[in-house]
């Protein structure tokens, strides 16, 4: 019988969980009588409840994928048999059932736990993730693996319904259809966007589908009846029509796969039972499950967007002092370009808002609301949501792409061959960029001032803080041509925001502080922590707020007027805003000592802002070390000047 077991609050202790406490990887799991899974699944989401809340993290959707992890780790010999979720945000049991469950409370911290699957972390973590729709590419691949050394190990890939809208997830289903691999695709459909045909009925219908006998009968009559084509035909036909009448798997069956489902994905017996059938079945396979995103939490089934992720609960006082009135919070640079893109669209109807399926993370929903025929969510679809743009540009609207800088990474093409090449009016609104923190390197938006700057006609501007975010928007979008703004998660320095929309002169920065010797030119969001640095030193700062293009006679004035250039970019140094310079530089034959601050030649692991700041030497204190390390070394003369 189906646990319906509902939980009203986060746990405040430890719960009691001695099934749970028995297993450390799944092999222990394997050795469990069926009937004390329920329990165990009730153990487990207690925990997961509990420990989530002690450290914040990604919530409903491990919530809604509890019953089916417990399944597969149960009917699989996991990690032989590879299995491979999308996104990762759903990991949390599959890490709590594979050795640890007592390391959770270090998750997404400095030197803890990823907060997505990662091969380095467990051998259980199959294939690292952190973008969605992936899984079935990975699992084809491994699926092709197996056959090439003839193990037999089984490649099982889970894919949520959001995830099955980009389409790497189709071109991945047309070749495993194609190879006719052995493996199976879980599609986990928490938004009932592709059927509600859940009940009785269906599930009969899902294990008569899954059975071996149905497949049997099935296959036995396609070699009874190849010599005679055109029962053959009729039969596959007859079938098709059968199969079409009860489930919704058309397409998937016409790509290939053997579709199977709707079936409840919180029935464990149910899972167990269709799961052990496919594990015998040959080609691939398609399951579908209708799980409910936060499921067995009241709060989260009411509220999943809300509860897609939490901070940690903080304990209260047994005695509350006088309350302190709270100081008002600082606007996100998100809301700064949500409020941007309104105001923007009000003065000109022209204005039409992009998004691959993050309407609420970069705050695109009261657009949505206000103006309903420009806004356009192309769910996760960032190569179409890049030339969806051009086509716009292409007869006269203003798009505004509101996209995360690792997100781009994924329309790169588009953005050079269907946008930069025709020479679009198309600004990009680029959130996340720099460290982000405990999301960790699979959303750390370390490169785009690199791979943007390379590319012909691109304006690439590095707003300092709220106002210049708003001011640069602005710019960008009066621009006639492609045009970035890049900016990054959470809240700016709280600097006051002009009403108004100023246009900026395009590639002209400004000096903030007059010192000597030394002048910092700081590309982005590190002011504050170059004027810091600066005071110590006496140094002069820019505010570039353009890195393409680049203020040349800026750069070669405070050449001229300085004994050291520091460049101070949350970027790579690799071909980053300091390369711009030294470019500058060279090109000119000037010969000056550059010394370029940014982030290392290496992924940035997961932990707080403030401190993957301090490991990359970008925090005041660091940047002030190395600039008065180089001023020592120039001054000994142990560092040439360098063209």
């Amino acid at each position: 019988m189906q646990d319906t077991y509902i939980f009203r609050e986060i746990p405040s202790q430890r719960p009691n969980t001695p099934l749970l406490d028995r297993i450390n990887i799944p092999a222990q799991l394997r050795e469990l009588p069926a009937d004390d899974l329920p329990q165990l699944a009730r153990e487990l989401r207690s925990f997961l409840l509990w420990s989530v809340g002690q450290t914040g993290g990604h919530f409903g959707a491990g919530l809604g994928v509890l019953e089916l992890t417990v399944a597969l780790h149960y009917v699989f010999n996991t990690p032989v048999d590879r299995l491979i979720w999308d996104v990762g945000h759903q990991a949390y049991p599959h890490k709590i059932l594979t050795g640890r469950r007592e390391q959770m409370g270090s998750i997404r911290r400095k030197n803890g736990l990823a907060g997505f699957p990662k091969r380095a972390e467990s051998e259980y973590d199959t294939f690292g993730v952190g973008h969605s729709s992936t899984s079935i590419s990975a699992a084809l691949g491994m699926a092709i693996a197996a056959r090439m050394q003839n193990t037999g190990r089984k490649s099982i890939a889970v894919i949520g319904d959001g995830a099955m809208t980009a389409g790497m997830a189709f071109e991945a289903l047309n070749h495993a259809g194609h190879l006719h691999a052995d493996m199976l695709v879980i599609l986990n459909d928490n938004d009932m966007s592709i059927s509600r045909n859940v009940g009785g009925l269906s599930n009969y219908f899902a294990k008569l589908l899954a059975s071996r006998t149905y497949n049997h009968v099935r296959d036995s009559s396609k070699k009874v009846l190849k010599g005679t084509p055109n029962l053959m035909a009729l039969a596959k036909k007859t079938e098709e029509h059968f199969k079409g009448m009860l489930v919704p798997g058309t397409l998937f069956e016409e790509l290939g796969f053997n579709y199977i489902g709707p079936i409840d994905g919180h029935d464990l017996p149910l899972l167990i039972e269709t799961l052990e059938n496919i594990r015998e079945l040959e080609g691939p396979q398609f399951l579908h499950v209708v799980t409910t995103k936060g499921k067995g939490f009241a709060p989260a089934e009411a509220d999943p967007i809300g509860y897609h992720a939490i901070n940690k609960i903080e304990p209260v006082p047994p005695s509350k002092p006088e309350p302190v009135k709270p100081r008002p919070a600082s606007p996100k640079y998100a809301n700064v370009f949500g409020q941007w893109l309104c105001d923007a669209a009000e003065q000109d109807e022209r204005v039409v808002g992009i998004t691959p399926a993050m309407c609420e993370g970069s705050d695109l929903l009261a657009f949505s609301e206000r103006f309903p025929d420009r806004y356009f969510d192309v769910a996760i679809a960032e190569q179409h949501a890049v030339t969806l743009a051009a086509g716009m540009a292409c007869d006269g609207a203003k798009p505004v792409v509101a996209i995360y800088s690792t997100f781009l990474q994924r329309g790169y093409d588009q953005l050079i061959h269907d946008v930069a090449i025709q020479d679009l009016d198309v600004l990009f609104a680029i959130d996340r960029a720099g460290l982000v923190g405990e999301d960790g390197p699979t959303h750390a938006g370390a490169f785009d001032i690199s791979y943007l700057r390379c590319i012909p006609k691109m304006v690439v501007m590095t707003p300092s803080d709220e106002n210049e975010t708003r001011q640069l928007l602005h710019t960008g979008l009066q621009f006639k041509g492609p045009a970035a703004v890049r900016y990054p998660r959470g809240t700016g320095p709280g600097s006051d925001i002009q009403p108004s929309l100023t246009a900026l002169p395009i590639g002209k920065g400004r000096v903030v502080r007059e010192g000597t010797r030394v002048a910092i030119l700081n590309f982005g969001t590190l002011l504050g922590s170059a004027l810091t640095a600066a005071e110590a030193l006496n140094a002069t700062v820019a505010d570039m707020r353009f890195v393409k293009p680049l203020d040349e006679s800026l750069v070669l004035a405070l050449a001229e007027q300085h004994d050291l250039l520091v460049t101070l970019e949350e970027n790579v140094v690799a071909g980053g805003a300091g390369s711009a310079v030294t470019e500058c530089l060279n090109a000119r034959e000037v010969t000056q000592p550059v010394l370029q601050l940014g982030l290392p030649d290496r992924f940035v692991d997961h932990g707080k802002h403030e401190e993957l700041l301090e490991e990359c030497g970008l925090d005041p204190q660091s940047i002030l070390n190395a600039i008065a390390c180089r001023l020592e070394r120039i001054r000994n003369g142990t560092l040439s000047a360098v063209k």
